[in-house]
């Protein structure tokens, strides 16, 4: 008898549990995409302001899809609904050419106040990352900087877009390899042709011959994420000072971003 009334007392207590968990997934997800997202795309993310209607409404249910899927939570910071909107819409930006796309490989972004240090501490002076994709205990997690986050989207004259350069070692991330190879993207047989050319415009950046980000030249993961802000934030210019590069990368997320730049 005892054990048996054990036995109701657990079940009790585990469908009690379930019922919190599920009231408090439905309560984040009823919450998750703020009121005013419509409006803070369009005062802020210069991207979506020159996009057709329709495909401002596609923009907006992806980011609705997104912000309901991921967890975002701040660490020493308030997330507030800017912070939410830009999150995904550097999360929507790289994959709006493709049709269905999902980051399967991520399920939480934490946003720290500013930079942190290779052990996730956002206090110190060793502090120097402004975002990363996390692996081992951390996969399925992005860390970004809140003021980079802000930063990316507030200038949109420079080249430079920390979250969305994270997104895009996501994508590189979606074949296993963080490589710069994104070969889930990118057909077999333009590989060499693209190594090619990110093997030469390393060269070249390495003897200052360029104007891209330096640290594009650490390693063709880089290369591939930093390039790709270039894309995002001054497709204008990459059209016309890096012709091939913008050719290969219009290929790679189908979408010519330059046609659309006033």
């Amino acid at each position: 008898m005892i054990m048996v009334l054990f036995g109701l007392i657990l079940i009790a207590l585990i469908l009690f549990l379930f019922f919190v968990n599920q009231v408090s997934r439905y309560q984040r997800k009823k919450t998750a995409v703020p009121d005013t997202y419509r409006e803070l795309l369009q005062t802020h993310v210069r991207y979506y302001q020159q996009l057709t209607t329709a495909d401002k409404t596609r923009f907006e249910q992806q980011v609705q899809r997104f912000l309901k899927r991921t967890h975002i939570e701040g660490v020493g910071t308030e997330v507030e609904p800017l912070d939410r909107v830009l999150v995904a819409a550097s999360a929507i930006i790289p994959i709006f050419g493709f049709k269905n796309w999902e980051y399967f490989n991520l399920t939480n972004v934490i946003l720290y106040p500013d930079t942190f240090d290779e052990s996730y501490q956002y206090e110190g002076n060793r502090r120097n990352i402004l975002g990363m994709v996390g692996s081992g205990a951390l996969n399925g997690q992005m860390i970004l900087s809140r003021s980079a986050l802000r930063e990316g989207f507030s200038n949109t004259t420079d080249k430079s877009n920390t979250a969305i350069h994270e997104f895009v070692h996501l994508l590189d991330k979606a074949d296993g390899y963080v490589d710069g190879l994104p070969t889930k993207l990118l057909e077999h047989s333009y590989s060499i042709p693209w190594l090619k050319l990110v093997h030469q415009t390393i060269q070249e950046m390495s003897e200052g011959r360029t104007d891209i980000n330096p640290y594009g030249a650490t390693n063709e993961a880089e290369f591939f994420a930093v390039i790709s802000e270039y894309f995002f934030e001054r497709p204008d210019l990459l059209s016309e000072k890096h012709p091939e590069l913008y050719k290969m990368l219009s290929h790679i997320f189908q979408q010519d971003p330059a046609k659309t730049t006033v």
